[in-house]
């Protein structure tokens, strides 16, 4: 996919920022992986979500290939997917097995009902059973454009309390959020994030380049604002929607923005900022994305 990338104001920045990123693939997306594994730098978080549509040896599957391929696994745990407690014994037992069990992103998950006795992450977390397994470390959300059916002050009490509780069970946190188009509010929650005294690494989520029509179906299934003005600032227009983006425009500007708000630090990013791609457009489009902005020859 081809995708005209924006000159960095800040190019030192938007190379810190973007250097060991995560990307995102699906229980499906094995080929995918292998057909886009030589652009992808070793040792590459890679997360497998944990869809309604896929089920336990698929998810267990595409964990192994990731390890498999010499990059990190961080498999998903959907809390209102488990039916029972028994099948989240089984799922963190079989990730053990494979070699993919270190490091998890925890989610209360797309159900409106829970179908078992999770009703969000932190039910999941609080179970203990996560260390037994041998996980090390766990991701949680974070909303910096807040979520459609979640009042701020929840969102905040939950990213507290989850930081909490693994922190009293050794574990070590990091946090993914949603993606986003405007880097203002996504600043504006880093900052906030800091203040509360949370200081667990933060990876941005950010759209790799994809269709327009795509990336707004998307931000309207997500909650994500996606008004004129914000998809003007990212780079494309609401009446054409026929063309593809990159997040070229969001990632220099978000990295820019970043460092400014960094004293000290000579205009360089604050340590425990990176990036986390959900590749909409598909793993290989968004690794041919990151190589194009990270080559020095361009």
């Amino acid at each position: 996919m081809a995708t005209r990338i924006m000159p960095a104001p800040n190019r030192a920045a938007s190379l810190e920022l973007i250097k060991n990123f995560s990307v995102e693939m699906t229980g499906k997306d094995i080929a995918a992986l292998i057909e886009a594994k030589d652009k992808i730098p070793p040792g590459t978080r890679i997360n497998v979500t944990f869809l309604g549509n896929e089920d336990l040896e698929m998810r267990v599957a595409a964990a192994k290939a990731v390890r498999d391929l010499g990059f990190v696994p961080v498999p998903h745990i959907s809390a209102r997917r488990l039916a029972s407690r028994g099948d989240l014994e089984k799922f963190l037992q079989r990730l053990q097995e494979v070699g993919a069990a270190e490091h998890v992103f925890v989610v209360g998950g797309d159900p409106a009902e829970p179908e078992g006795p999770y009703g969000d992450s932190l039910a999941l977390i609080n179970t203990g059973l996560l260390p037994q397994f041998g996980v090390r470390e766990v991701g949680i959300g974070g909303y910096p454009e807040g979520h459609p059916d979640i009042p701020k002050d929840t969102l905040w009490r939950a990213v507290e309390d989850k930081t909490a509780a693994l922190a009293a069970q050794d574990l070590g946190a990091f946090i993914i959020t949603q993606f986003a188009f405007d880097t203002g509010p996504v600043a504006g929650w880093i900052e906030e994030v800091r203040a509360r005294g949370i200081k667990a690494p933060i990876r941005v989520g950010t759209p790799g380049p994809a269709g327009v029509k795509r990336l707004l179906s998307f931000a309207r299934r997500f909650g994500v604002g996606a008004n004129a003005m914000i998809v003007k600032k990212y780079g494309f227009s609401l009446t054409n929607l026929m063309g593809d983006a990159g997040p070229d425009r969001f990632v220099n500007d978000l990295a820019a923005v970043l460092a400014q708000h960094a004293p000290g630090q000579d205009q360089h990013l604050p340590p425990q900022l990176g990036l986390h791609f959900y590749t909409f457009g598909g793993l290989l489009a968004t690794a041919n994305w990151v190589r194009h902005l990270t080559a020095e020859d361009r």
